[in-house]
């Protein structure tokens, strides 16, 4: 993505100095800004402790999980075109084909929403940088930082995700990835 000004890697603070020494370094002509800071003990204070670091001039900020590391070029686009287009927040889903059940505590079922409005969503997550910082203000957790959005009263819209940019988190997960990697490289 050659329109990118700065990446920031929020990582395990043991790992700070090792990948600052690797990817923070003077940029090339046209090339990101990398920054390498420390995540917290929650997703939510990673995402804060990379939001600080930020160059104050940018206003689109996306919020990427590495565990998604497939995630084609045109989902970044289209998550940017949407922010650019005015909407404060735009996050990539994929519509969910799996019926899907609201149960209790005890494994019974309440009820069946309808899946034609289920959507799987994905990262990256693209907001302008004063609806992300509204989101995080009040320190809470969520999973996703869309999440944070919608307990502000901050719209969130939903574009076109991927099924390449599914989450890498069990050794399945990485097969699958091993799978897709060798077949585009063929």
């Amino acid at each position: 993505m050659g329109d990118v000004a700065q990446v920031v890697l929020v990582v395990p603070g043991d790992y700070v100095a090792e990948l600052t020494s690797t990817y923070a370094v003077s940029p090339a002509p046209g090339r990101a800004v990398v920054r390498v800071v420390a995540g917290g003990a929650h997703r939510s204070d990673s995402v804060r402790a990379g939001l600080a670091t930020l160059d104050p001039r940018l206003d689109i900020v996306l919020v990427h999980d590495a565990a998604r590391c497939l995630t084609p070029t045109g989902v970044y686009e289209r998550v940017i075109a949407g922010v650019a287009a005015g909407d404060p927040a735009v996050v990539p889903g994929l519509p969910v084909v799996d019926t899907m059940k609201v149960v209790d505590p005890q494994g019974r079922v309440l009820h069946t929403p309808d899946r034609s409005s289920l959507r799987a969503i994905q990262t990256p997550q693209g907001f302008r940088r004063a609806a992300l910082e509204q989101a995080h203000a009040r320190g809470l957790d969520a999973s996703d930082d869309a999440a944070l959005a919608e307990s502000c009263g901050i719209p969130v819209r939903v574009v076109d995700g991927d099924p390449r940019a599914f989450k890498v988190t069990t050794p399945a997960d990485l097969q699958r990835a091993e799978h897709q990697i060798a077949g585009e490289a063929t």
